[in-house]
């Protein structure tokens, strides 16, 4: 089996900005899971564990996705939720698009077996997982950059394998698909 997910990929330069963040949201007291910069991603569906004969046609459903390409916005850090955080996220801003995108995944892998989204989407980037929460981690986040981390073009979404490990998840491009 094959744990899977489709995301957009972050632009190198927010990557950067929001590892500073992280490094910032380090220095808190209690147990962070930290996001490695390099996997910071949004992800647009979670297909969880997939026998490896669906991948071709779950990348076949992929190249149908008639999306074009768009603009978003990557906020800054934020707990979720605010009083007793389980995640530290950046919220991502757009016209909709993000919304509309996975919306068009869902329909396009329901045949396939995937269920449907029951929450309604809200793109964001994980900073880091709270393991062990403690009241210093709101003012590590009142610490971090105020601004947005940076706003960049979607031209494609990618079909990525997530392989869990005791240091963290690793992760592979299976597919690029252009929008």
């Amino acid at each position: 089996m094959v744990r899977t997910f489709v995301a957009i990929d972050l632009a190198g330069d927010i990557r950067e900005k929001a590892r500073l963040s992280q490094e910032i949201l380090a220095k808190s007291g209690g147990r962070l899971a930290i996001v490695d910069p390099a996997n910071l991603h949004i992800t647009l569906k979670f297909l969880g564990e997939v026998d490896p004969s669906m991948i071709e046609p779950i990348i076949d459903a992929l190249r149908a996705v008639r999306a074009d390409p768009f603009e978003l916005t990557v906020g800054c850090a934020v707990c979720n939720p605010p009083q007793r955080p389980r995640v530290v996220w950046c919220d991502v801003t757009d016209n909709g698009e993000s919304a509309a995108l996975a919306r068009e995944i869902d329909d396009l892998l329901a045949p396939l077996g995937f269920p449907r989204e029951k929450r309604p989407f809200r793109p964001h980037v994980t900073l880091a997982r709270v393991k062990e929460y403690h009241p210093s981690l709101s003012s590590q986040v009142a610490c971090t950059p105020r601004e947005p981390l940076g706003r960049f073009r979607v031209e494609s979404i990618k079909l990525k394998k997530s392989t869990l490990t005791p240091r963290g998840s690793i992760y592979e491009d299976l597919a690029e698909v252009p929008l």
